[in-house]
């Protein structure tokens, strides 16, 4: 491996105060990101993103390495940090499935809904079979109490993805605090058959990880009890 220049980092830089990207900072960069995805798959966030952010200041110009940056700041639940990378990965390409997909989860969790909702949006228009999109719609659409739009996005997610149970639960929830509480059970054993670890209602916990919030993994957790 080369040794990788000492770069100082600006996170409040703007794209138009950036170094010149030669082939040996574009090296540099791809070896501070894979660093950083090391240190994140370890959960050392803050050394992930002190590596992810001398990748972007070496290769500016980078989506991805701008993306990942958002994203392990979501991760490391340094929201306001995530979303400012983020943007600037959009200003890069405002067409990015990518960017959109991460930026409208960021503000999913950090419990800007309408913000949410116009950022899955247009990421649904980017891809119309875009299952992430229409699956966080559902989420955010249940917290909005507008339950016929969420479980109409939940059917949505989950006929394109049928074998990942999350789009399940949320229909669920939404169905089951929009008072069809029959309707609700079924959907939720649906998720069951899909992945049998959803009858534990301990295992429901591990939803916050998914985008739903504390009082959606409550309500889901009333809904398997309820079986």
């Amino acid at each position: 491996m080369s040794v990788l220049p000492a770069i100082a980092v600006n996170t409040k830089a703007n794209l138009s105060q950036t170094i010149k990207t030669t082939p040996a900072n574009k090296r540099a960069a791809d070896e501070y990101r894979q660093m950083g995805l090391a240190y994140r798959q370890q959960e050392r966030f803050d050394e992930a993103i002190a590596a992810l952010q001398k990748s972007v200041t070496l290769d500016p110009q980078n989506l991805d390495g701008r993306i990942i940056l958002g994203w392990t700041q979501h991760l490391a639940k340094k929201h306001d940090d995530a979303a400012t990378s983020l943007w600037e990965a959009i200003y890069l390409s405002p067409t990015s499935l990518q960017a959109f997909n991460a930026i409208g989860i960021v503000y999913l969790v950090r419990g800007d809904l309408p913000q949410s909702v116009i950022l899955h949006s247009w990421a649904a228009m980017l891809k119309t079979d875009n299952e992430i999109a229409h699956y966080n719609l559902s989420l955010a659409y249940q917290r909005l109490q507008q339950y016929d739009l969420a479980i109409a996005y939940a059917q949505k997610a989950i006929e394109l993805e049928p074998n990942n149970p999350h789009p399940f639960v949320a229909s669920a929830i939404a169905q089951w605090t929009s008072g069809d509480q029959t309707r609700a059970k079924k959907t939720f054993r649906e998720a069951i058959s899909v992945d049998s670890r959803y009858r534990s209602l301990e295992f429901l916990n591990f939803l916050n990880e998914a985008g739903f919030s504390n009082e959606q993994i409550q309500t889901a957790k009333q809904v398997l009890a309820s079986l």
